[in-house]
Formats: structure tokens, C-alpha cells, sequence
């Protein structure tokens, strides 16, 4: 009985995906992108991230909960890090 009594709290203090949507589109519009916001866009912005800091490729991809690496290498072919140091 006490064990679902602290699911049921649990579930009432996390916000379902609903909520999380409408919170991420309404901080796109306040800060006044030119383009709709979605929560999907946070998890690119991780990637590229660390893509742009170096983090291996391999590690991205475990972060993140890809099976494909070809999902992965998606945000390192756009990372300017990967020419740095390449001709000094």
C-alpha cells in the first residue's frame, strides 16, 4: 500500500510530456526564435554540444541512447572542432 502511495506522489511531481512541450514552446516564443521550439530540439542541442567539444563520437552516441552511429555522426559532420589542430 506505502509503495503505491510514492508512485502515485511521484507521478504528480513529473511533468508529462504535455507540459513539458507547452513549457518548451512558450521559453521559443518569449525568447522570440523566428522558427517553432520543440523538446527534440534540446537533445540536438546536447549532441552538437559536445560534438563541439570534442567528446568522442562513440561516447555521444551512448549519452544520448542511439543504436545507430549514423544518427551520431550527424552532429560531428557539422562541428568546427574536428579541423582544429589539423595542419599545426
Amino acid at each position: 500500500m506505502r509503495s503505491q502511495w510514492k508512485r502515485k506522489q511521484y507521478s504528480d511531481t513529473v511533468p508529462g510530456g504535455c507540459t513539458v512541450n507547452k513549457l518548451v514552446e512558450r521559453a521559443g516564443r518569449l525568447a522570440e526564435f523566428e522558427f517553432p521550439v520543440h523538446p527534440h530540439m534540446l537533445r540536438h542541442a546536447c549532441g552538437y554540444f559536445l560534438a563541439n567539444k570534442g567528446i568522442d563520437t562513440r561516447t555521444i552516441q551512448d549519452y544520448l541512447g542511439r543504436v545507430s552511429i549514423m544518427h551520431t555522426v550527424r552532429y560531428t559532420e557539422l562541428s568546427p572542432q574536428k579541423f582544429k589542430g589539423l595542419w599545426s
